[in-house]
């Protein structure tokens, strides 16, 4: 339930229209736990631009799925993510098997009622985590990062269909389907390369721009990963 409530308020901060958005100069000061709350346009510009490079890539070097959260469920991160976002929870028989349920993915959406059907997308792909600036991190942040469940945007339960259409492609390259997804998936984009400190390269740059000016609204609620 907490979790739900963690997942459903960070999409919810992402779509509401304060009265009067923080720019770059004004942003909100950060929390002791360096929580910041920005317009998109400001965000966007907040990440580093650097040239990608995908030399010594290894999916395997980011350990996943791992544990989770909680040692105790019995789950891993990908069934811990399924029940977060679970529109109707699913039944769960012995080593966290999961049955039923039903999901709405954001990218597409399309609702789905088979836990089979989906996949957990990391919201900036691990490729393109490395290319930003993952590939100098420990192996343990990597992991980290690819089990990320304190950031409830990092992570999301959408159709395998979307996300190997998505594939490692940053915003530049690949949107959702569903145009009215667009803000919301570049904000959590945006949010997620703030969160672990990740660089844009220019073409991506470019259109994180192009897409916030779109998406006016829009509010990027992010921490530093610790």
């Amino acid at each position: 339930m907490i979790k739900n409530m963690l997942r459903g308020a960070a999409a919810l901060s992402l779509a509401l229209t304060p009265l009067v958005l923080p720019s770059a100069a004004t942003a909100a000061p950060a929390s002791p736990t360096g929580a910041a709350v920005l317009a998109l346009a400001d965000a966007a510009e907040l990440v580093p631009i650097a040239d990608e490079s995908r030399a010594g890539y290894q999916r395997e070097s980011f350990k996943h799925w791992n544990r989770g959260l909680d040692f105790a469920d019995g789950c891993n991160t990908r069934n811990e993510v399924l029940l977060a976002e679970a529109v109707e929870s699913p039944t769960v028989t012995a080593g966290c098997k999961l049955s039923g349920g039903l999901w709405k993915s954001y990218y597409d959406g399309q609702e789905v009622n088979d836990p089979a059907k989906l996949d957990i997308d990391h919201m900036v792909p691990l490729a393109e985590a490395w290319d930003s600036g993952a590939s100098t991190w420990t192996a343990a942040r990597r992991e980290a990062y690819a089990n990320d469940q304190e950031a409830a945007i990092s992570l999301v339960a959408v159709t395998a269909r979307s996300n190997r259409a998505k594939a490692d492609r940053d915003p530049a390259e690949w949107m959702p389907p569903l145009p009215e997804a667009h803000c919301r998936y570049v904000g959590e984009w945006t949010a997620t390369k703030l969160r672990w400190g990740l660089a844009a390269d220019q073409a991506e740059a470019d259109a994180l721009k192009v897409y916030a000016e779109a998406c006016e609204t829009t509010v990027v609620h992010y921490t530093p990963a610790p």
